[in-house]
């Protein structure tokens, strides 16, 4: 195993950050990366889907875990499989769908490792349902700066627990964790479409539907007046029979689009498209988990889409009472987003920084261009007066205070800290930037 030099970013394409970067293959590597000696602060990379600079680590060193990634076993009688954290819900999925049994929950990539989505806690279409990633881990073996592995339950240590789901990696590397998968009769799902009018609309479907395994909405973020808030909800229910699925081809974006391409009017034109294929009165399909759960999946480096500068996204979750000032300010921007969407959340996990709790979230994705940070500042603003907070895996510019107070449990989180880590070898350039462990960031 080797130090090499690198630059990273998040999925976003920013920011960068240049560091020393190592890649183990087996548990003696992992622990000398991060007992050894070196420059500046430790963190854990997984595959890089986080979109901001939770996994970048300017001027310290990265620990790429994706080559720890073996199945250590699998009980079908209960569904728990153990695994090393490099592996991928992509693997996962191959393996154990053909077997009758899904990952209960699933972001917008399967292209994720195991232990980034405890660390990011990260959630998928069925919150309101089954909760966020870290409600089905029994427990994970977490290695600490020292390099000791202890292992790590609600049980046997709760609040180191509740510090590493959703603690962006600042607690420890994953090396190992128990997941519940959940069984499926088939590898299809029923997939219903409604276009609905405005947000009002929006949201009571979004209510009917909440009995639906999955659901999610799309809304055209340029629309306002008394289209504020319209678009097409989605919800998909298990079907009792299987479908048969064409091998995965995923096409590649050939060349990275000048930025200019995507601009209010190339975004209002792909709105109206995107509403007019769908019948007045929607329509119902049969259609793969993989092309429900991670649609953007089949286009291999889409992140290019935005052009060299890159984007970023914002997605928080609010009370119902912000969504207006939010879209109106959105709105008014004229930033331009394909990739609005809109989930209701159930209650919130137990994890100290972790994200979900009730309400709505938002997400949506910006060309970073000159205005979209102080947009991200005013979006930021209405989400902390109502009560709301962002999403880490996708952040790149919360400010610090804005932090703190979207996250009361910091100081909860920063106890646990200073008995796992009193030497500071963790951080990143997030948790520098968020002045997680004091001080200016």
């Amino acid at each position: 195993m080797m130090w090499k030099t690198a630059t990273f970013s998040g999925w976003g394409r920013l920011p960068y950050g240049t560091c020393e970067a190592a890649r183990p293959e087996r548990l003696s590597q992992l622990r000398a990366a991060m007992t050894g000696g070196g420059a500046g602060t430790v963190i854990a990379r997984g595959l890089g889907r986080s979109y901001g600079d939770c996994a970048v680590n300017e001027g310290g060193r990265l620990v790429l875990t994706e080559r720890l990634d073996r199945l250590v076993s699998f009980d079908a009688t209960t569904g728990e499989v153990v695994v090393e954290a490099g592996i991928s819900l992509r693997s996962l999925l191959d393996i154990f769908l053909p077997r009758g049994f899904i990952v209960p929950v699933c972001p917008g990539s399967a292209f994720v490792t195991v232990g980034g989505a405890i660390a990011n806690d990260v959630h998928g279409k069925n919150h309101e349902k089954d909760g966020a990633f870290a409600a089905h881990v029994g427990w994970f073996e977490l290695m600490l700066p020292d390099g000791e592995i202890v292992r790590v339950s609600r049980e046997s240590d709760a609040a180191l627990f509740d510090a590493t789901v959703g603690g962006i990696g600042l607690t420890g590397i994953i090396v190992t964790a128990c997941l519940r998968l959940t069984r499926v009769p088939s590898n299809a799902l029923i997939v219903r479409e409604r276009p609905v009018p405005d947000l009002d609309a929006l949201l009571a479907k979004l209510h009917e539907e909440a009995s639906a395994t999955y659901s999610v909405a799309w809304f055209d973020a340029l629309a306002g007046g008394g289209g504020l808030g319209r678009g097409i909800v989605e919800t998909a229910t298990v079907s009792p029979t299987s479908i048969q699925i064409k091998p995965r081809k995923a096409r590649s974006l050939p060349i990275t689009p000048p930025s200019l391409v995507l601009n209010p009017l190339s975004v209002r034109a792909f709105n109206a498209l995107y509403r007019a294929r769908m019948p007045s009165n929607g329509r119902e399909s049969l259609r793969g988990y993989d092309k429900f759960l991670f649609p953007l999946d089949s286009l291999r480096g889409w992140n290019r889409m935005y052009g060299k500068p890159g984007f970023r996204q914002f997605q928080s979750i609010v009370p119902a009472a912000a969504l207006v000032p939010l879209l109106e300010r959105i709105r008014a921007s004229r930033a331009g987003s394909f990739l609005a969407v809109l989930k209701a959340m159930g209650p919130a996990g137990t994890g100290m920084l972790a994200f979900p709790m009730a309400g709505y979230a938002v997400a949506l994705d910006f060309p970073n261009r000159p205005g979209v940070v102080e947009l991200l500042g005013d979006l930021e603003r209405i989400t902390l007066e109502h009560g709301g907070r962002v999403y880490l895996a996708k952040d790149s510019c919360l400010s610090a205070q804005g932090f703190a107070a979207m996250y009361p449990r910091l100081p909860e989180f920063q106890d646990v800290l200073e008995r796992v880590d009193p030497k500071r070898r963790l951080g990143s350039t997030m948790s520098r930037r968020l002045g997680i462990r004091g001080g200016a960031p």
